[in-house]
């Protein structure tokens, strides 16, 4: 096994590559006249994305939302979409019409055209999604200033607990097992919120990698310290952290794929975002904010503690 982790391997392949300069981003862009072409491109594999008694449709639909979600943190507009399947010899036509259904499903949801693509045959399925759109600009991961307000668009904590039942038989309610499992199954990306209110954002990024991850590159990135004074979860995490004998912390920080966006706002654009919010039926978590300094911290009982980049990174030492 490779002894680089996901991030190291990147950095190696951009100065090969000449992008000596290069920035992390949530996408890829490029400029044609006045417009910039927005890129993503995500894959999802079998063995290690689509976890037990997920269906292919959504596993399909799934790897169209983690683009999405990308496009929805740097309030750009989905348009086009291409699709490489890597396709084993035991897939059915049935199963093959599922997928079928899940793309065809994500595309009328984010109202994208898929324009075709590529296949190919492989030991395991695996979906490699790539998406475009245009845009003049886009919110970056840098941007945050002193005393702008961290928020986030929607609850941490459900995936991992999901995942947690789905992986390692951890037991609990058939109401909240229904809830986290869908989470994994059935996530959903804040689109709209990110079109309707990104010139609100002084700073944006998709939290699919974990909160922890987000909140440490929008730190670096902005050159600024993040207190965190809340934790974005409900009550049914905590309880269900406490019945498993699971950290709560690690399932809110570092579980990933919640498809969330993280922003950074001035607090004079706060009642704005909370109006839209309101009026869309959606909870808006106000969980700290930028200060001048470095690092990421939870402020707890008036303490400040760190809080690591503990997010999900592949390859990464087990």
């Amino acid at each position: 096994m490779s002894k680089l982790n996901e991030r190291k391997i990147i950095e190696l392949f951009q100065s090969r590559l000449g992008n000596t300069n290069f920035v992390p981003e949530d996408v890829e862009s490029f400029k044609i006249g006045k417009k910039h072409i927005i890129v993503k491109v995500d894959t999802l594999v079998e063995s290690t994305d689509i976890p037990p008694e997920m269906e292919l449709v959504d596993a399909a639909r799934k790897s169209i939302v983690s683009c999405v979600s990308d496009f929805a943190a740097k309030g750009v507009r989905p348009i086009f979409g291409i699709v490489s399947l890597t396709i084993p010899k035991k897939l059915s036509r049935s199963n093959i019409e599922s997928l079928a259904k899940g793309f065809q499903r994500a595309a009328r949801e984010f109202e994208l055209k898929i324009l075709g693509g590529d296949t190919n045959e492989g030991k395991e399925l695996v979906i490699n999604f790539s998406l475009f759109g245009i845009s003049e600009k886009i919110v970056n991961r840098k941007g945050a200033k002193a005393n702008h307000v961290i928020i986030t668009s929607g609850p941490f904590g459900y995936s991992a607990a999901g995942l947690s039942i789905l992986l390692k038989n951890k037991k609990s309610s058939r109401k909240f097992g229904t809830k986290a499992k869908n989470a994994v199954f059935k996530p959903n990306c804040r689109l709209m919120f990110g079109l309707k209110n990104k010139n609100y954002f002084s700073s944006s990024m998709d939290s699919s990698d974990g909160l922890s991850t987000t909140l440490n590159e929008m730190s670096n990135q902005s050159k600024k310290k993040f207190v965190i004074t809340k934790m974005p979860s409900e009550n049914d995490v905590f309880d269900f952290a406490s019945s498993s004998r699971l950290n709560v912390n690690d399932l809110i920080l570092n579980g990933g794929e919640e498809y969330e966006i993280v922003a950074t706002v001035n607090a004079s654009n706060l009642p704005k975002i909370k109006k839209y919010a309101k009026k869309h039926r959606m909870k808006l978590y106000e969980i700290g904010y930028v200060t001048k300094g470095k690092g990421v911290f939870h402020k707890k009982n008036g303490k400040l503690i760190k809080i690591k980049d503990g997010g999900w990174q592949h390859l990464q030492k087990s």
